[in-house]
């Protein structure tokens, strides 16, 4: 009989890891859980009331008090907070960047902890962010750690943003993944390294299907032992 799992994925931005998680949790008929999304939808209501990110104590308390879930429509995980839909509004270069400024303070990580690991509980569920499987879920049945070189990356968020209809440069995309990188492995709390049992995934030279394979492959060998 297999285990339902806690499957964590974490990497650095442009990775693949939405994507993946997705098509991951639909194989395995797992629910899905993005943390990322989270954060930013902490710091797109922080930007929405006029808070500055670099208030913690603030962006906590909108942390405590986010009411938000996530649906599949139409084969995509959307994120909802109230009743309202706001995927495409937290997908934003500037919601991103603040994204990363808001997760780097103390209080409002530990403001979504206990939310995270409740939504995760009792497994069956794929977890995508940056310290899911070190922090979050450190005791999690399977862990991933998925990157691409940084210019692959670039070139994915690059043609993301552009299906998307926003005009974007590449040069710009670039230097923004490699500050957020620096600041993502950098911050004191934490930061964003592969958990030690983590199955290292680079990206960089395989489909978006042949990925999810392999890890499909490996999750179900694991929920049978």
């Amino acid at each position: 009989m297999e285990r339902q799992l806690v499957v964590t994925i974490d990497g650095p931005a442009g990775a693949g890891k939405s994507s993946v998680a997705k098509l991951l949790a639909r194989r395995l008929g797992y629910r899905l859980l993005d943390t990322g999304a989270i954060y930013r939808a902490v710091a797109f209501t922080a930007r929405e009331r006029g808070i500055p990110w670099t208030d913690g104590e603030a962006c906590a308390q909108i942390a405590r008090d986010l009411d938000i879930h996530f649906d599949f429509v139409d084969e995509t995980n959307h994120v909802f907070l109230g009743n309202i839909d706001r995927s495409a509004d937290i997908r934003t270069p500037e919601v991103s960047q603040g994204a990363s400024q808001v997760s780097a303070h103390p209080p409002v990580r530990a403001a979504l902890l206990d939310l995270q690991r409740r939504l995760g509980a009792g497994g069956g569920v794929v977890v995508e962010g940056r310290d899911t499987g070190t922090v979050v879920f450190p005791d999690a049945g399977m862990k991933f750690f998925l990157t691409a070189t940084e210019t692959e990356r670039a070139r994915r968020r690059v043609d993301e943003l552009t299906r998307a209809g926003k005009s974007v440069d590449f040069d710009q995309t670039l230097a923004e993944i490699r500050e957020r990188d620096t600041r993502d492995a950098s911050r004191d709390v934490a930061p964003m390294v592969p958990a030690a049992d983590a199955v290292m995934v680079d990206s960089s030279t395989q489909t978006l299907e042949e990925v999810v394979e392999s890890l499909a492959q490996q999750v179900v060998g694991q929920s049978k032992r």
